[in-house]
């Protein structure tokens, strides 16, 4: 049993809210609900909580006698904060219907209710339902709004068209139906298992290579994708071990993490950790040469002699992997790249380190890639092997049978289209499961 949040703005919509609860419900699944006192024009909260069997809440300071609790649960033994409580219980939060007010308030980051402050402290997945008049809806300010929220890593479902409420109007902005609301949710829940005990590393940020005890050869990777895959492949039920290049960010919840500085550092910790995870996700840039000899101290600087480093190529941390790999494991590397010919060069990489998918960017943008809160790729992933005959011999070993699936084929394209990284690492967590599942 899930257990769903609803938030119910103010809108004549509000009615519809009562049959998704009751579609919940139907379902198995636990349902509370969170309304705006707009909303309770429209309908009450005896409504609801009939259709709960839990208390209905709109306000922050108001007392929740299950303590935030969903039907099912055992309440804590304190009272909690109401709405940090509430969405700490929930697999999802949807609101419907979604007001214009409400998608605004939320764009913004504004807290001044309840639904908005359990948005602003949820960490499930946000679903929002808009609802409204059709010129609100395409209002240019709404749909920017929108936009805002999809890249931030809302799922928005779009409004149907047919009667408004105005009397004789027609137009887009009803709310979606309830049975596809609910399927909705549903889809989001069945993701968020879909890596259940999967054990997944991630490897983030990138490497510094000392020249003296104060100076590095390094790059510019802040090691948001890496966090963001992280987190994702969290949120699926996966069993995750971070490691971090030189990442000031938090660790997400749920995560094992170690630090390293170097790309020595990031090889051996691979090598200690690989053989342990089904999935390989190799997000950190690794620096391509280092000091053949880094001083020990400080190098003082002298105006009159100049500084000569004799520079000595790292190991290829994912070329050695992908030699000794299982035939079990996906391995999916990521390749920085500039100009026409990036996917030309990728698809070598993903042949020659014998990886099932290669993740490609264009680090030519400034609004995509390194330190930037966006990022648009292309996923290239090798065709799957021929499956064996029964009672045929094995297969030599990882290394083969990752060649075997980029015989008589060639490699696969899909385009991620500019978006928040969190998105980004939900597309390539798609492709992951669709490579595992094609086994």
């Amino acid at each position: 049993m899930s257990r769903i949040l609803l938030g119910v703005s103010g809108g004549i919509a509000a009615y519809k809210a009562l049959e998704l609860v009751r579609l919940a419900t139907a379902a198995g699944h636990a349902v509370r609900v969170v309304q705006t006192p707009a909303s309770r024009r429209f309908v009450g909260a005896a409504s609801f909580q009939a259709l709960t069997g839990a208390p209905v809440l709109v306000s922050e300071f108001e007392r929740d006698p299950a303590r935030g609790a969903f039907p099912g649960q055992t309440p804590p033994a304190h009272a909690p904060i109401g709405h940090l409580q509430l969405v700490a219980g929930a697999d999802v939060y949807v609101i419907a219907p979604a007001s214009a007010n409400t998608l605004a308030k939320l764009a913004a980051g504004l807290a001044d209710n309840l639904l908005t402050s359990c948005a602003l402290a949820a960490a499930c997945p946000l679903v929002l339902a808009p609802a409204m008049n059709s010129r609100m809806y395409e209002h240019p300010a709404t749909q920017a709004n929108l936009r805002t929220l999809r890249e931030r890593g809302a799922t928005v479902v779009e409004p149907d068209s047919g009667r408004l409420a105005s009397t004789g109007e027609q137009g887009i902005g009803r709310l979606a139906e309830p049975a596809r609301l609910l399927a909705v949710c549903e889809e989001l829940l069945a993701r968020r298992r879909s890596l259940h005990g999967v054990r997944v590393l991630v490897s983030a940020g990138g490497t510094r290579e000392p020249i003296d005890s104060v100076r590095f050869i390094g790059n510019s990777s802040s090691g948001r994708m890496g966090f963001a895959l992280a987190h994702a492949a969290r949120e699926r039920g996966a069993r995750v071990t971070l490691l971090a290049a030189n990442v000031a960010l938090a660790t997400p919840a749920g995560v094992r993490r170690r630090d390293v500085a170097s790309a020595a550092e990031l090889a051996h910790a691979c090598e200690q950790e690989f053989g342990d995870c089904d999935v390989l996700l190799m997000a950190a840039a690794v620096a391509d040469f280092a000091p053949a000899a880094p001083a020990n101290g400080k190098l003082k600087k002298s105006a009159r002699e100049r500084l000569r480093l004799e520079l000595e190529p790292t190991p290829d941390i994912l070329a050695r992997l992908g030699a000794r790999r299982r035939a079990d494991q996906t391995l999916v590397g990521f390749a920085a790249e500039h100009g026409r010919d990036a996917l030309e060069h990728a698809r070598v990489k993903l042949a020659d380190k014998r990886l099932d998918a290669i993740v490609v960017n264009d680090i030519s943008r400034s609004d995509i890639g390194f330190d930037v809160d966006h990022n648009e790729v292309t996923i290239i992933t090798a065709p799957p092997a021929p499956a064996r005959a029964p009672g045929s011999a094995g297969d030599g070993g990882g290394a083969n049978a990752a060649a075997s699936r980029r015989e008589g084929a060639p490699p696969l394209d899909r385009h991620v289209p500019r978006a928040s990284k969190q998105r980004v690492a939900e597309a390539i967590l798609d492709a992951v499961e669709g490579l595992r599942g094609s086994r």
